[in-house]
C-alpha cells in the first residue's frame, strides 16, 4: 500500500509524466496478464479510499523470491520516487480444512495408527496430498475481476480465559461450519480469499473480499459478527477499501481521473 506524492508528480515535466505513466501502465499490464502456463501469477492495482493510502497493489506469486522480484522491478520504475510505502501484508493462500482434517484423523485412528508414529505421518501426508490436489484451483486462485476490494487482517484470541487454540478440533470445526454457512449465503456476490500469515506478518490471517457492490462487505461482515467464531474468538485489524484500476486506466488515475469502465470490472 502506497501514498502517492502528488506534489512531486506535478513538479515533473509533462514529458516525464507521460513517459513514467506509460512505463507504469505497461508494467501493470504485464503483471495483470500473469504467466502463460502454470499458476496464475497475477497482480492488480486498486485506488484506496480514505486517509490510509492512495494505491494498493496485490501480487499473487509462487514464491517469496518472485514477490521480491516484483518489489525490485517496481523500484526501478520512473514513478517510484512518487510512491511512499505505508503498509504491506505478506501471507500464503490458505484453505480451512477442519472438516476434512478431522475426517482424516478419524480414518487413521480407525486403522489403529497412533499419532506421531511413522505410519501415521505417512498416512497423513498421503491423505492431505489427495485433499490438496482436489482443491488446487482454490489454492492457486486468479485475482477476481470485481470492482471493489475490502482487505483486513485478523487474529484468533489466545488469552488466559479465551483461547481458540485450546478448544478441541471438533468444537472448532463446528464453529467454523457455522461461520462458513454465512459466507456461502453471499457466494454469488462476494469472492473471499483467505491467506495465512502466522510467522510471516503481524497478524494470523488476511482476508480479501472482492465484490461489485461495496455495501455487500458491510452486510456480510456485520452478519458474521454474531456467530461464535467472530463474537468470542476474533480480533480484527484495520479495514482497507479500494476501487479497481485496470492497467489500461493507470495513466488516467495519474491525471486525477478514476475510470471504472467495463475494462476495469
Amino acid at each position: 500500500m502506497f501514498c502517492f506524492d502528488w506534489a512531486a508528480w506535478k513538479r515533473l515535466s509533462a514529458t516525464e509524466r507521460a513517459a513514467f505513466a506509460n512505463e507504469f501502465s505497461q508494467t501493470l499490464a504485464r503483471w495483470e496478464l500473469g504467466s502463460a502456463d502454470g499458476h496464475p501469477n497475477q497482480s492488480a492495482l486498486f485506488s484506496q479510499i480514505g486517509h490510509k493510502g492512495d494505491l494498493t497493489l496485490i501480487h499473487f506469486r509462487d514464491s517469496f523470491e518472485d514477490l521480491n522480484r516484483v518489489e525490485l522491478e517496481l523500484a526501478q520504475c520512473g514513478i517510484y520516487p512518487c510512491l511512499k510505502l505505508v503498509n504491506s501484508y505478506l501471507s500464503v493462500v490458505e484453505l480451512g480444512l477442519y472438516e476434512s482434517s478431522e475426517k482424516i484423523y478419524t480414518q487413521l485412528a480407525e486403522k489403529g495408527l497412533e499419532p506421531g508414529t511413522p505410519e501415521w505421518n505417512v498416512g497423513l501426508k498421503e491423505a492431505t496430498a489427495r485433499t490438496f490436489a482436489a482443491l488446487s484451483s482454490r489454492l492457486y486462485p486468479t485475482i477476481p475481476p470485481a470492482k471493489y476490494l475490502c482487505f483486513y487482517p485478523m487474529d484468533r484470541k489466545r488469552g488466559e480465559h479465551v483461547n481458540w487454540y485450546a478448544e478441541p478440533i471438533a468444537d472448532r470445526r463446528a464453529m467454523m461450519n457455522e461461520h462458513g454457512l454465512i459466507g456461502r449465503r453471499y457466494a454469488d456476490s462476494v469472492r473471499q480469499i483467505i491467506t495465512g500469515s502466522i510467522g510471516l506478518d503481524d497478524w494470523e490471517w488476511g482476508v480479501d473480499l472482492f465484490a461489485d457492490d461495496p455495501v455487500i462487505f458491510k452486510k456480510l461482515i456485520y452478519e458474521m459478527r454474531f456467530d461464535k467464531v467472530s463474537a468470542v474468538y476474533a480480533t480484527f485489524g484495520q479495514f482497507f477499501l479500494s476501487v479497481r484500476v485496470a492497467a489500461a486506466n493507470a495513466a488516467r488515475w495519474l491525471d486525477g481521473t478514476l475510470a471504472t469502465d467495463e475494462a476495469s470490472t
